[in-house]
């Protein structure tokens, strides 16, 4: 639930309406509300004006989950795709676009203006098994380098996902991480 709220504008409306009440006794001479609206409310309204300035807002889902990817999510996802998941659909603060670093070293963002964006995402089944799909805009990184970095990226992601890579439309490549059950190696003596 507070993955879903903005600290921006949670504090610009409680920094906002307490320094309204501060100005409203000061004019009434009522110190202490005074004090109260002053101290809290303009501090309070400048973190929600530096918090907002900074914000990138969540990734929303491009199609909604359905009952079977959910029930495939809670046996198969890996703790790489719950992060990844929670991580983008949720307020950040500070950086400059979702994933940026892990495109940074996965050597698929060149520059700030060449970086791909996360446009979107969406859970499906795959085969009978759990798929996280990212979607981004990758106007300036064409799909032959997403593909040289297909081996780079299942290692980065870790055991257990396998990375597809489809570009459906132009600008716009889709990054799958599929559930990918590891198999047991026994050795017999």
């Amino acid at each position: 639930m507070l993955r879903k709220i903005s600290l921006g504008t949670l504090g610009l409306t409680i920094g906002g309406i307490l320094t309204i009440i501060g100005f409203v006794a000061y004019a009434d001479n009522n110190a202490t509300l005074n004090l109260v609206g002053f101290f809290y409310g303009i501090p309070l309204l400048l973190g929600g004006l530096a918090l907002k300035a900074n914000e990138l807002k969540p990734v929303p889902f491009s199609q909604i989950t359905s009952p079977s990817a959910l029930i495939l999510r809670e046996q198969q996802a890996t703790d790489t795709q719950n992060k990844i998941r929670k991580d983008i659909t949720r307020y950040r603060y500070g950086q400059d676009a979702h994933l940026d670093t892990t495109l940074s070293f996965l050597g698929l963002s060149p520059s700030d203006q060449e970086r791909p964006t996360v446009t979107g995402l969406r859970e499906t089944e795959i085969n009978g098994k759990y798929a996280l799909i990212l979607e981004f805009d990758s106007p300036l990184v064409p799909i032959d380098v997403w593909q040289k970095k297909q081996e780079k990226m299942t290692n980065y992601f870790g055991p257990g996902l396998e990375v597809e890579i489809t570009q459906p439309s132009e600008n716009t490549i889709e990054l799958a991480l599929i559930h990918a059950p590891q198999q047991s190696l026994v050795s017999s003596q």
